[in-house]
């Protein structure tokens, strides 16, 4: 692993998208392209006071002159939002990550997008992709009102009646019946990004009808709750050298291992980033995050989170 490159971007538009959404269009000074991504992508924002956040990539990933980014402003949030909404101005210049992109389009005949409110950022990308590969797809999208759905005039221009939109003070939708309408192919994809309630019902929704985990794909930005978890020691053995880190209750592996002098990656250190994933042999590891598949939570784990019941063996 290595760290990404920071650019420092200007700001060439701010949008107010919505009364609490605003959409920034970032673009280098001088080179005319900025390096290429995939729907689902992400980059990281390094503000001044040295808070780094995640935000989705949401424009054409086939025009690589700009990046655009939506920003909600979360007032019961960690500060990085509700300081962009404040403070970045067009002219402004931002530190900025190359993309990273844990939330790809998958191989598969048939694509059901799932949003809700600012969760739609990834899926305006991903459905572009998709309809670039000439997949079967629709995007589900869910808001307050349509006055409070960022992006609904682009995707509505560029999806036409693929995309489903449902408004809490109008219509809203049911999401059993977006999981009944997914369909028999064996390769349909499910992808879901949005509040807690939205994915949530969703989650339940697809238990119900039995829908294959491994079809599932979420996004996340916010770190995963649970307030009756009690972390306990536990060892690492860095399998290259067979050497052995303790990792007490209080400190995470990611720590540990920085102060052990090996070089870890990291931004967000919620779990949701997938900037210090690492590969591991054995051991039980209590996952904590909310960016790995569960097919990746069988070789990968994220040390700034996820922990090990006795020990782990890492390959770094």
């Amino acid at each position: 692993m290595t760290a990404r490159m920071i650019m420092k971007l200007q700001v060439t538009a701010r949008t107010e998208e919505t009364p609490d959404v605003v959409v920034l269009t970032l673009r280098h000074p001088r080179r005319p392209e900025l390096p290429a991504w995939t729907g689902g992508a992400h980059v990281d924002l390094h503000l001044p006071d040295g808070k780094i956040r995640q935000y989705s990539l949401c424009g054409d990933p086939r025009d690589r002159s700009h990046y655009r980014i939506a920003v909600k402003r979360a007032p019961d949030g960690r500060g990085g939002s509700s300081w962009i909404h404040d403070h970045v101005a067009v002219g402004d210049a931002v530190n900025c990550s190359a993309p990273r992109n844990n939330f790809a389009l998958k191989q598969g005949s048939r694509h059901v997008f799932v949003a809700g409110g600012i969760g739609v950022t990834p899926m305006a990308a991903l459905a572009r992709d998709a309809a670039e590969r000439g997949d079967d797809f629709e995007l589900h999208f869910f808001a307050r009102s349509r006055s409070h759905a960022p992006l609904l005039t682009d995707l509505q221009h560029s999806l036409g009646d693929r995309l489903k939109a449902y408004f809490s003070d109008e219509v809203p939708g049911n999401v059993d019946t977006i999981i009944a309408s997914i369909g028999a192919a064996p390769d349909a994809q499910l992808y879901f990004c949005g509040p807690p309630r939205l994915t949530g019902a969703l989650i339940a929704a697809a238990d119900a009808a039995q829908w294959p985990t491994q079809r599932r794909h979420t996004e996340a930005f916010q770190a995963t709750l649970d307030e009756n978890f009690k972390p306990e020691p536990f060892d690492i053995t860095i399998a290259s050298s067979g050497r052995t880190l303790r990792v007490p209750a209080d400190r995470s592996a990611l720590d540990v291992l920085r102060a052990n002098g090996f070089i870890m990656p990291s931004s967000c250190e919620l779990g949701v980033c997938g900037a210090c994933i690492c590969g591991y042999r054995d051991g039980i590891v209590i996952h904590r995050d909310s960016v790995l598949s569960l097919a990746d939570r069988q070789e990968k784990m994220t040390p700034c989170v996820s922990r090990a019941r006795v020990g782990v063996t890492l390959d770094l």
